[in-house]
């Protein structure tokens, strides 16, 4: 197979109707991790939850073929808000936009996505009029962990999350 070009790809919002996808996605990608603690795998309905009231999930196309996503999370005052391990006042926490899962399939993986989603994401909270970004990883995820350090994320700290899922927290404050 001839190396792919990020022109040959093809990047979008996704809809409820993709939802069944990007689950398969997940679980295929998921499957071959080396540990199932790197990554917290989501059901349908957190995925249709996100994709319009809860926050924007955005994919990128290989022919008809879904080969990566990314979520960009509103969490509002709701318990899954990360600004409270933060230390964001109760009444900051509308502000608080949240860097979810990212799920790159491996035959476009070394293409920059996830950088561009980071980008993606920030602008689109800058837009809606977020102050802040927050994210976890796995600390033996590196290459996430270099992308996030790479779009100005900073490591807050590090403690089990996920059901006791070790995670390095991050955060970005962005502009006003």
């Amino acid at each position: 197979m001839s190396k792919i070009e990020l022109t040959n790809l093809k990047f979008r919002r996704l809809g409820h109707e993709e939802v069944p996808d990007i689950r398969t996605l997940m679980v295929d990608v998921v499957s071959r991790l080396p540990s199932q603690e790197h990554f917290a795998m989501d059901d349908e309905d957190y995925l249709h939850a996100h994709v319009e009231v809860q926050g924007e999930i955005y994919g990128v196309y290989l022919g008809e073929k879904l080969v990566a996503y990314s979520v960009l999370a509103f969490p509002g005052a709701g318990d899954s808000n990360l600004g409270r391990e933060f230390g964001v006042p109760e009444h900051e926490l509308p502000y608080v936009a949240t860097l979810d899962a990212t799920v790159v399939h491996e035959s476009v993986r070394g293409l920059g996505l996830q950088l561009h989603f980071h980008r993606l994401r920030e602008q689109r909270a800058i837009e809606l009029g977020f102050r802040w970004l927050y994210s976890t990883v796995h600390p033996d995820n590196h290459t996430s962990r270099r992308n996030l350090e790479a779009a100005g994320f900073s490591l807050q700290f590090t403690r089990p999350m996920y059901g006791g899922k070790l995670r390095h927290c991050y955060a970005k404050r962005l502009p006003v």
